[in-house]
């Protein structure tokens, strides 16, 4: 049944906002193993409505292989095969439109076989630029469609903020369909950005773990954000999802998991990435090339000594276990590698950010070889050289992520505002 033009035109408190308002979150209606429907996403009920939130738009996406229906379709080609949508563009990200490229690289522009279209590449693109591009590509209306894995260093969600600021700077329209958060939401955990850190990891000051949807995120971007980039708030609408509740996995979903990214392999690496990612800013492996990237981590002449002291430090919700692997691509490709494997037996009780910062503490302490990488990228990731220092000093797990509690209390106070799932 077709949502009313009513209810999903309902005018939200943020200025330039409007909000689709979904139906009651019914235990009926979750997503659960116990429910009797799935979740909608934001495109699935856009759809349902006609898209009439595009009249007489031309409309251009953002997104990738994760903007799919629940049958597996990608978005585009949906769209593009029904007369309502007036489709004239595709904008591509990091990966790329089709998620062929690995980290730090992406498709180009090109024309897309399958639909005819053309697919602008937005990668390293943001302001006046990427304004000049929107123009350029004759669109009315941006239209982001695109799978979040949770955490401030995943890039899709400041390809948001920056297609936000460059589309109000461009006079465009702004729709966000949401999808689901695939670690649940619960919360914010982690340190937040400071602004001298901003890099395209990491835009403006969130949470590590921020606990939003791309929803939620687009309509703080433009509370808080945007309009001191681009000198106005962008004219936008989030379409909510239905169905989904704050807390719900992704697997309580009912839909397909699309990698949105080659190392973001399923929903159950999006759940520790927002901690594990942090290797990434060490000498270490941090799982790529192995078919669990971000949930086995290890270096070479590392040993069972440091799945050991993990264990030991007692975290709660997951276990690790001694593992060896050989990565298929990479600085140690070919070679062994010696480390461990997270295993998340309580999804509730996980904290991401407090395991990924234990696991840098024992590493450090158990194994001579640890070493930062030489660019400080670690600075990036956490938003401050905060946590490279006060390890590198001696500090345990307690007194690092305690160091960041009153700036991550008022982030949830702000988040809370924004909030739009129960």
């Amino acid at each position: 049944m077709a949502v009313s033009r009513r209810t999903l035109l309902a005018t939200g408190a943020a200025a330039g906002v409007t909000p689709l308002a979904g139906p009651p979150h019914t235990a009926a209606a979750s997503g659960r193993p116990d429910g009797a429907t799935r979740v909608r996403t934001g495109f699935e009920r856009l759809a349902a409505d006609g898209y009439r939130l595009l009249d007489g738009q031309r409309v251009g996406v953002i997104t990738n292989q994760s903007g799919i229906t629940s049958d597996a379709r990608g978005v585009v080609d949906v769209m593009h095969a029904d007369r309502r949508v007036r489709l004239r563009a595709v904008f591509g990200a990091e990966h790329g439109y089709r998620g062929t490229p690995q980290a730090g690289l992406s498709e180009g522009d090109y024309t897309d076989p399958a639909s005819g279209l053309p697919v602008y590449d937005t990668y390293r693109k943001s302001g006046q630029p990427l304004a000049d591009l929107f123009d350029r590509a004759g669109v009315d209306t941006l239209v982001y469609d695109s799978q979040d894995a949770g955490a401030r260093f995943y890039t899709c969600i400041w390809t948001l903020y920056d297609c936000m600021v460059a589309a109000a700077l461009a006079g465009k329209r702004f729709v966000v369909l949401d999808r689901p958060n695939p670690a649940g939401g619960r919360e914010a955990y982690g340190p937040v950005l400071e602004r001298a850190y901003a890099t395209f990891i990491g835009r403006a000051p969130i949470a590590q773990a921020h606990g939003m949807t791309v929803g939620e995120l687009a309509l703080l971007y433009n509370g808080e954000f945007v309009p001191s980039v681009a000198g106005r708030a962008v004219p936008l609408t989030v379409v909510e999802m239905s169905g989904w509740r704050r807390g719900d996995f992704f697997d309580a979903t009912g839909l397909p998991w699309v990698p949105p990214s080659p190392n973001m392999a399923t929903p159950d690496t999006a759940l520790v990435y927002a901690g594990t990612g942090m290797f990434e800013g060490t000498t270490m492996s941090e799982g790529r090339g192995t078919v669990r990237p971000f949930e086995m981590l290890g270096a070479e002449g590392l040993d069972g000594r440091w799945a050991r002291a993990a264990n030991a430090a007692g975290l709660p919700g997951v276990h690790f276990r001694e593992a060896y692997y050989s990565p298929t691509f990479g600085p140690s490709q070919g070679r062994t590698v010696g480390g461990l494997q997270l295993h998340v037996h309580d999804r509730h009780a996980f904290d991401p950010v407090r395991t990924g910062i234990a696991l840098l503490v024992t590493a450090k302490r158990t194994w001579r070889g640890f070493a930062w990488r030489p660019d400080r990228f670690i600075d990036k990731l956490t938003g401050s050289p905060r946590v490279r220092t006060m390890i590198d000093a001696g500090a345990g797990t307690d007194e690092v992520t305690g160091a960041w509690q009153r700036e991550l209390t008022a982030f949830r106070a702000v988040r809370r505002r924004y909030l739009r799932y129960r």
